[in-house]
């Protein structure tokens, strides 16, 4: 059944997460203010300051104090993008929200694209990139392995070169609100809870200002959290992998105890020897870290701490206000 659409009279909240983004916080804000003064509904902008070590929560309160439509929430420390993420949505009271990144790689001028299709009566409307300026090679390489093959890994459908920028209708929220998992992979979440979605694709624009707060390594740490949240494919294949490296283990020791009958064996051997342990101590080692991996997130699940810190939460022209974090 298609839901009805949405009365053009809704309002909508834009949430940003921003972790040491005052270099082109300002710039981010006039674009997009331009945009929503465009738009035929009710519009307002939460920033979301992840725990940010230069002057961008002061900024966010520069912009709250010239703009009515601007909230700021900031949080205790760093927790990380994802649940920056988390906790901006937890504080959306609007019809719907839309998630987009300041560094302007996603362009705020697509929200009334957006908009369109969520009176249309689509629950999630994201952006795919159809192009990535401004990276290098080997990082669009990767990204795009990166999607294939959780697309290969994950019975939940996660849409190939798609970040967090998208729009998400109220049953959606309250949706994504009942899933309280400490190791979260939002675009994975963004699917898993179903409803009617829809692809809107853009040409992705290079950073604005400022640097990404990406390195290599951390994408490497997000892909595994991704991979181990959303698919149980590695301990699969580590238990493939043991049976496999065991039935040759097996033939090779036949093939060496008939060789011994048949021949005889001097005392040699010791590299073929030093090959198989080695060989077997490192499959053994990868099955033990693949188990880690999963075990180290049950851990982290199991102590049940709140997702986040809230330091403080402004609406406009209101006192601060420090809700009880989830």
């Amino acid at each position: 059944m298609i839901p009805s659409p949405v009365s053009p009279m809704s309002k909508l909240t834009v949430v940003v997460p921003a972790y040491n983004e005052s270099e082109g916080l300002r710039d981010f804000h006039a674009r997009l203010a331009a945009v929503l003064d465009g738009l035929d509904l009710e519009a307002e902008v939460l920033y979301v300051d992840d725990g940010s070590r230069d002057d961008t929560y002061e900024i966010m309160c520069q912009l709250r104090a010239a703009d009515p439509r601007v909230s700021t929430l900031r949080l205790s420390r760093n927790f990380g993008k994802e649940l920056a993420l988390t906790a901006g949505l937890d504080h959306v009271d609007a019809d719907a929200a839309v998630v987009i990144d300041s560094d302007l790689q996603d362009p705020p001028e697509l929200i009334p694209t957006f908009v369109q299709h969520w009176h249309e009566g689509y629950d999630v409307v994201y952006g795919t990139r159809a192009s990535r300026a401004g990276e290098t090679g080997f990082k669009k390489m990767t990204a795009s392995g990166f999607y294939r093959v959780m697309g290969r890994l994950s019975a939940t459908p996660i849409p190939r070169d798609t970040g967090d920028f998208r729009l998400l209708s109220r049953r959606a929220l309250d949706a994504l609100k009942q899933v309280r998992e400490r190791q979260r992979f939002m675009k994975g979440l963004f699917t898993w809870v179903g409803f009617r979605q829809l692809s809107v694709v853009y040409h992705r624009d290079p950073r604005h200002a400022g640097q990404t707060k990406w390195n290599y390594w951390k994408l490497w740490n997000f892909a595994i959290d991704g991979i181990t949240s959303f698919s149980g494919a590695p301990l699969k294949v580590a238990t493939y992998f043991g049976m496999l490296t065991a039935l040759c283990s097996f033939l090779f020791g036949l093939w060496v105890l008939g060789k011994a009958m048949l021949y005889g064996d001097p005392v040699r051997g010791y590299p073929s020897l030093m090959v198989v342990v080695l060989f077997l101590g490192g499959v053994q080692l990868i099955a033990l870290g693949v188990i880690g991996e999963y075990l180290g997130r049950l851990y982290v699940e199991s102590k049940q701490r709140p997702l986040y810190l809230i330091d403080e939460y402004h609406r406009p022209h209101d006192g601060a206000r420090a809700p009880a974090s989830p």
